[in-house]
């Protein structure tokens, strides 16, 4: 086998261990998955698994990143689209952080973590606050169209009401005994419960 079959070889068997990865910790969270777990599902044996990665939180590292990377790029294109109201811009960030985090429920830790370890490598807040959205926001706060408001109250009335839940839902079933399609549920209802009251804030007479 010569040397770009190695590398060739090397890098399917990484790819099948991030894709095992990717789909357990979205399907059951980090803490129901063993490293066996993603051995089995990518169809290697555990020797090779630790081999490549180490241990199951590097995995969730490489994950994490990978799907918060694709995020950014995604909150980004929202942020600075100039087609889209403000209205339309604060339900699409909404639903785009409920559905990411449905998908990846222990991101918010993950990232809470790292921006502790690394703040330079977590940096969606200043693409937020750079962007064509902050403009509208600052010309509708002008015209009177909205109540003044400080950039940040905006931006962390819009992430603490759609992460928050996420980063305490254990808390949140096991105090208030609501299962998990039950906790689902009511993050599905508050893709349009969060815009409304997003929009009362910014409209409520001061």
């Amino acid at each position: 086998m010569n040397k770009s079959t190695n590398q060739l070889s090397v890098r399917s068997a990484e790819e099948k261990i991030i894709e095992a990865a990717r789909i357990l910790f979205t399907q059951k969270g980090f803490s129901a998955i063993k490293t066996r777990d993603i051995a089995k599902k990518a169809g290697i044996n555990i020797a090779l698994l630790n081999y490549y990665f180490r241990s199951k939180e590097k995995l969730f590292e490489i994950v994490s990143r990978k799907n918060f990377g694709e995020f950014i790029q995604i909150i980004s294109k929202i942020v600075n689209e100039e087609k889209t109201d403000i209205w339309q811009k604060i339900e699409l960030l909404v639903k785009n952080y409920i559905e990411m985090l449905s998908l990846n429920p222990d991101m918010p830790l993950f990232v809470l973590t790292q921006t502790k370890l690394d703040p330079h490598r977590m940096k969606m807040r200043q693409k937020i606050i750079e962007s064509y959205f902050m403009k509208q926001v600052q010309l509708a706060i002008k015209s009177g169209e909205i109540n003044p408001i400080n950039p940040n109250q905006l931006i962390m009335n819009i992430m603490s009401l759609t992460i928050f839940p996420f980063a305490g839902r254990h808390i949140i079933q096991n105090n208030n005994g609501i299962s998990p399609r039950e906790f689902d549920k009511c993050m599905q209802e508050r893709k349009k419960m969060i815009p409304i009251w997003i929009k009362a804030i910014l409209k409520a007479k001061t």
